[in-house]
């Protein structure tokens, strides 16, 4: 009877198993009413986006590119190297494209006595800063300064790089000194001295920006000083420094502007420069208020290019035609090496420590000894 039992048990639990296991079974988990979706219009604009691309086309688009890219500067290149670039545009862009002269050469007007002249064929290289343009005159004295200048132009390959001041630097400081010559000589004739007329003219204006460049001057701004305890490379810097630049302070205290104090520019431990006496400023404004419109020009650039203007000063004594403030036999001993290392002594000391930074010093290097030396051809001629 037991057994019976068990067995009516045991069916009846597998029939309910089967049930659960072949019967749909469902069970609400909320109250809240079924809804359907409703689908939203498509509000996307244009084309559907394109299908991904196999990897073999996106390398192949990749080469493609870098082929077109090669040839535009192929390109580029060929038209840089051409004597006669393609013709293109309107006619003024194609008159700058093309060199509208075969030679050039230099002549002296008239009859050889007053300037050097130099001409693109039969036109005369004409001043931009004047108005109206003038012809460029380079005085006779100063032909290694004309044939400088025409082998500048003689270089272009088109009119448009003679716009870029830095193709023909000649040319430019040439023509500023001009502009000052012309100055003057109105001045002159109104009954002024050179530099008299304060606020006004470009005379004043050169003046003015290099007594600045005095009281920061590179020369003179020395590292401070270390007790024997600190490392030995600030001493080093500062024994370096005044060595350098002691011979030139002493030219230019003894030659160039006798009697006047040069002192540091920096104290120990600041870094704001001090002032050079008001003495000092005096004579040295008035010796630049007195120089010849080459002179001052060339002392410009050097000071603006060395970032200082003691070094400049003892370089344009040095070479001018007009100043001849040493004897013949001590003269032309101060060039454009000298007053490159004078102007780059804590810039030397650095890299020779840490090394060179690629087309950066070395440029920077370079680009200075270019710039003393058109100072030298601006400022010197056959009286030297």
């Amino acid at each position: 009877m037991a057994e019976n039992n068990a067995r009516k048990s045991n069916s009846q639990l597998f029939s309910v198993y089967q049930s659960a296991h072949t019967t749909p079974f469902s069970r609400c988990l909320h109250k809240s009413s079924l809804r359907s979706a409703t689908p939203l219009p498509l509000t996307a604009t244009g084309p559907p986006p394109a299908p991904p691309e196999s990897p073999s086309s996106q390398h192949s688009e990749k080469l493609d590119r870098r082929r077109r890219q090669a040839d535009l500067m192929r390109s580029a290149h060929d038209i840089r190297n051409s004597k006669t670039p393609p013709i293109t545009g309107s006619a003024s862009g194609t008159a700058m494209k093309k060199r509208f002269w075969k030679s050039v050469s230099v002549t002296q007007e008239p009859e050889g006595q007053s300037a050097h002249i130099i001409h693109l064929d039969a036109r005369p290289v004409r001043n931009p800063l004047t108005n109206p343009a003038q012809p460029l005159q380079i005085p006779a004295s100063k032909p290694h300064l004309a044939t400088a200048i025409a082998l500048e132009w003689d270089h272009l390959t088109s009119a448009a790089q003679a716009l870029r001041a830095h193709l023909i630097p000649l040319t430019s400081l040439a023509a500023r000194a001009q502009v000052l010559e012309h100055e003057d000589a109105q001045s002159a004739q109104a009954g002024y001295a050179r530099g008299a007329g304060e606020g006004q003219g470009i005379r004043y204006e050169i003046m003015n920006t290099l007594l600045r460049y005095l009281d920061t001057d590179t020369l003179l701004c020395w590292a401070p000083e270390q007790s024997s305890a600190a490392t030995e490379e600030g001493s080093g810097l500062r024994e370096k420094q005044v060595e350098t630049a002691k011979p030139i302070l002493s030219f230019l205290t003894q030659v160039v502007w006798p009697g006047v104090e040069l002192v540091p520019a920096l104290s120990d431990g600041s870094i704001l420069p001090k002032s050079q006496p008001a003495a000092t400023r005096a004579v040295v404004k008035g010796w630049m208020a007195g120089l010849p419109a080459w002179e001052l020009v060339g002392l410009e650039r050097a000071a603006l290019a060395g970032k200082s203007l003691s070094v400049a000063a003892r370089l344009v004594a040095e070479w001018s035609e007009e100043l001849r403030l040493s004897n013949s036999e001590e003269r032309l001993t101060f060039g454009v090496e000298d007053a490159a290392k004078a102007c780059s002594v804590e810039v030397d000391w650095q890299t020779g420590r840490w090394g060179e930074v690629e087309d950066s010093h070395d440029v920077d290097k370079e680009d200075l000894r270019r710039q003393l030396g058109a100072v030298i051809l601006l400022v010197s001629g056959k009286k030297c």
